[in-house]
């Protein structure tokens, strides 16, 4: 890993990993995400990780924030269930994905549909040494006059071996004085199963053959310098791999490089680097062609001079410092340009009408259209009810036809047997479910306390007012933190026009107790949280509590509240100090923080807590912290992408490892355009005074959500 803000780690190791350890996995993507990181590299290999098909680096990969590159070394056509699920999570979380072949690419796209913006061809890197002739290591070793034929890598089943030795006798026929070597040690994987049996193997078929005498078995791993002089040594280069679908080989791409003729099997890799008549491509895989293309070369040496220059020459466009730059380039475009500066502008409001039909607001788009497929749900008209009242005298009169569509789709919500609110309608305006969730139901009543407290029309604040004293007594059977909480917070905003509201008043003590209870037995040394692990709408949490903790005039609540916020703050400051809320994939994993999914509406849950603290404490630091939150939509996030666009008013509906999710449903948009509204009224009065609210006088500060 490489961090921007430690030069001095530049080609150090920086941490060790043990393939079969998960948790070194986690340790180092922590580490990555400590180090202000702006890339991180994988260069994969089933072989390399722990668990199926390598599944372990799923560790590492879900939790890394910075965008992700991935080196494909093996890219399968027909994987198993296993191989095909782990290149499914890589080209899922990858910003780019690296390929050294033509038939690497046309794989992702074809098998496991990458997108072409996705996928970059990097070739094999080579050195960029002078063509050598006749390599000054053949005199040492005594060889200097004798035809030399190499293989390279290390030695186990799969590599030809037995092809090429099995061609040896119709060679040395005609060449006598051939020399055959295999240069590698065996794979140490094969020497701890089963020692030496292989290779052993392979000298048994040369002596019944009578070819031993010329073969030289170089046994030994070689550094990269001895490897580039061995296979400058050879006059012939011979690749007689059987696996034809190998898409990469790192010796032959060093052998094109230094100018070696080459005779090769019809691997992958082998018809894409030798194409043109770089080199030799055999037929197939059988010894007879083996022997036929070597014996050709020998024959005629300005043949394989000519191979040899035309391998050269090839060999210039893969040299390392031609793929340095490559690299680098790759690394600086997926790299986070500079954030926008903060803007104070408003945005247009037509966004969110978009969505709407007489009905009330759709739930998702494709896009910026509506999809109307998804039908409604009550959650979003409830939010869509709390911007209208967001909005100043005037636009809500503007509005007012909006605000009846929102407030009759909670009114015909409402289900009288079940003293509950139903969610869920289709497009054929016909209720999915009976009873919604608690989450929807504490939701609804926020919006319903909210309209009771803001609404500028006296008619909408009486409907709203008795709704909700309607609907109060459900909230005393909440078991859901996120319920208990959306409640509270509607319940303080009821309470600002009417104190003695017994129902309301209710609420607020027992969700205070509620979530003050919660907090003291989940908290533990560096986790000053309400649970386990972080959801969704987190920070309403610890907003629910503050406003609790004031309106019950409860100072250890209050403070609870804020101490819990105050964690969860820095907890999702990233350490180049822009906003990270947890991710979407943490929800199902307790105890989790992943970096994505990212939604807009923890940035808005995150810049209404701020609101309530700052305007309790009056410090500075809310302010900043909201301004941090803010600036994510502006593109201060993870992938540097802006999510909020102030001119049309849309906002996406999320950031994801490989970009952001391009759909504009109701959620994020709302989500987007209340945080605005939150910013504009609390933080930015004296730019944008006309957006502020009917002001009333209240015991607390008059915010509610």
């Amino acid at each position: 890993m490489r961090s921007r803000t430690d030069p001095a780690m530049d080609g150090q190791v920086a941490l060790a990993i043990d393939e079969q350890a998960p948790d070194h996995y986690r340790a180092a993507a922590e580490a990555i995400n400590a180090s202000g990181a702006q890339a991180v590299w994988l260069q994969h290999e089933f072989g390399i990780f722990g668990g199926a098909a390598g599944e372990m680096i799923f560790e590492l990969v879900d939790r890394v924030a910075a965008p992700l590159i991935v080196t494909l070394h093996t890219i399968l056509a027909e994987p198993s269930a296993d191989q095909r699920r782990v290149m499914d999570r890589l080209v899922a979380r990858a910003s780019k994905l690296v390929v050294m072949s033509d038939y690497g690419r046309e794989t992702l796209r074809a098998v496991y549909g990458a997108s072409a913006d996705q996928i970059v061809h990097i070739e094999h890197g080579t050195p960029d040494r002078p063509f050598v002739d006749i390599a000054p290591l053949r005199e040492q070793l005594g060889i200097a006059d004798r035809p030399v034929i190499s293989t390279f890598g290390l030695i186990g089943p799969g590599k030809g071996l037995e092809a090429a030795i099995r061609a040896l006798p119709t060679i040395v026929a005609q060449y006598p004085d051939t020399l055959y070597r295999i240069v590698g040690a065996t794979h140490p994987n094969l020497v701890a199963a089963e020692g030496e049996a292989y290779r052993e193997s392979l000298q048994r078929l040369a002596e019944s053959l009578g070819v031993a005498d010329h073969i030289a078995w170089e046994n030994r791993f070689l550094d990269t310098e001895a490897l580039l002089d061995q296979i400058e040594l050879c006059d012939i280069y011979l690749a007689p791999y059987p696996n034809l679908h190998q898409i990469t080989s790192g010796t032959l791409a060093y052998a094109v490089a230094l100018g070696r003729a080459v005779v090769s099997t019809p691997f992958v890799h082998a018809r894409e680097l030798l194409a043109d008549d770089v080199g030799i491509l055999l037929p197939g895989t059988d010894s007879e062609a083996i022997a036929e293309a070597v014996l050709l070369l020998l024959a005629v040496p300005n043949e394989r001079q000519a191979f040899q220059r035309r391998a050269y020459a090839r060999g210039r466009r893969t040299a390392w410092s031609v793929i340095a730059r490559a690299c680098a380039a790759l690394v600086e475009s997926v790299t986070l340009p500079e954030p926008l500066g903060s803007t104070r502008n408003i945005p247009a409001i037509e966004a969110a009408w978009a969505l709407c039909d007489d009905v009330g607001m759709f739930q998702h788009s494709i896009h910026l259209v509506p999809d109307r497929r998804h039908g409604y749900c009550i959650d979003d008209n409830a939010r869509a009810l709390m911007l209208v009242h967001r909005l100043s005298p005037r636009a809500q009169e503007l509005a007012q036809s909006r605000a009846m569509s929102f407030a009759s789709f909670l009114q015909h919500g409402w289900n009288p047997d079940r003293g509950v609110f139903r969610n869920f309608m289709g497009y054929d305006r016909r209720w999915l479910e009976d009873e919604g969730s608690e989450d929807s139901n504490g939701r609804t009543l926020w919006a319903l306390g909210h309209a009771a407290a803001h609404a500028f029309a006296p008619a909408m604040r009486d409907w709203a007012a008795g709704l909700f004293d309607l609907a109060a007594p459900m909230a005393g059977r909440f078991q859901s933190p996120r319920a208990i909480a959306f409640a509270v917070l509607g319940a303080d905003a009821r309470l600002v026009d009417e104190p003695d509201n017994v129902a309301a008043g209710a609420i607020v003590e027992r969700g205070g107790a509620f979530l003050g209870a919660l907090w003291k037995a989940a908290r533990r040394p560096g986790w000053d949280w309400f649970e386990a692990g972080l959801a969704y709408d987190n920070a309403r949490l610890a907003e629910a509590l503050i406003r609790a903790g004031q309106r019950l005039r409860s100072l250890p609540l209050e403070d609870a509240g804020l101490a819990a916020l105050d964690w969860l703050a820095d907890f999702q400051t990233a350490r180049e100090g822009h906003f990270r809320p947890v991710g979407s994939d943490s929800f199902a994993r307790p105890g989790e923080s992943l970096p994505f999914d990212q939604q807009p509406l923890e940035a808005w849950a995150t810049i209404d807590a701020c609101a309530t603290a700052f305007e309790a404490t009056g410090s500075a630091a809310w302010r900043a912290h909201a301004e941090t939150a803010y600036a994510w939509f502006l593109g201060a996030n993870d992938r540097g992408i802006a999510l909020g666009d102030p001119k049309t008013g849309r906002c996406l509906d999320g950031l994801t490892p490989r970009g952001v999710n391009r759909n504009s449903g109701a959620e994020s948009v709302l989500a987007y355009q209340l945080a605005t509204r939150t910013m504009a009224r609390i933080f930015w009065r004296d730019a944008v005074p006309e957006v502020a609210a009917r002001s009333r006088s209240a015991a607390v500060p008059a915010l509610a959500g």
